[in-house]
């Protein structure tokens, strides 16, 4: 079942969500959840949803960035992003570290601040444990644009939009993105 995203000015979208417990995590009803995300993320389209995005204040996201959604991006594009495809999975009660000190910054969007995108710098690299759909310790090193959706949907649990990271300067509807700076190098806005 297709989910309702809410936009930002939802109070939930600015809260601290709470931890899910190892019983909660098996229940059918959280097990229900899992799949209409993953149908909600997939039909937005989009690489990651979090739960405070359906309006459900729980430390629960998932996460896929499709194959055949990157054959769609040129190839230069796929290097300098250093992107990816990333299998479906979710990530429960996560801990994320940002490893190193290198940044990247690119244009960034949100399924919860619809149709607009601004530059965000995020490490390039970072180190996540989590709790899986089957309540298992699970960890990942994640780099380039898989980093960088973990810590978008990250954020998301700790009540912390694209928004609060932005360069304020590169703030765009998509359409003036698309217009004026689509293919073209970050440091040229």
């Amino acid at each position: 079942m297709r989910l309702k995203i809410v936009q930002a000015g939802e109070p939930v979208l600015r809260q601290a969500a709470r931890p899910l417990t190892s019983q909660e995590i098996l229940g059918d009803e959280i097990q229900r959840l899992i799949r209409d995300m993953k149908e909600t993320m997939r039909d937005a389209p989009g690489v990651g949803l979090a739960a405070p995005q359906i309006g459900l204040s729980l430390q629960l996201a998932v996460i896929e960035d499709r194959e055949e959604s990157l054959k769609e991006l040129p190839p230069q594009e796929l290097a300098e992003k250093d992107r990816r495809p990333v299998l479906f999975h979710v990530i429960i009660n996560p801990q994320i570290t940002l490893t190193g000190d290198d940044k990247a910054s690119f244009y960034e969007g949100c399924l919860s601040v619809a149709r607009f995108s601004a530059i965000v710098p995020r490490a390039r690299a970072v180190h996540v444990e989590y709790l899986d759909e089957q309540g298992e310790p699970r960890s990942v090193e994640a780099s380039g644009w898989y980093s960088r959706i973990l810590q978008h949907e990250i954020d998301h649990l700790r009540g912390t939009l694209y928004l609060d990271r932005m360069q304020t300067r590169t703030f765009t509807s998509i359409d003036n993105w698309s217009r004026f700076w689509k293919g073209k190098p970050i440091g040229e806005p």
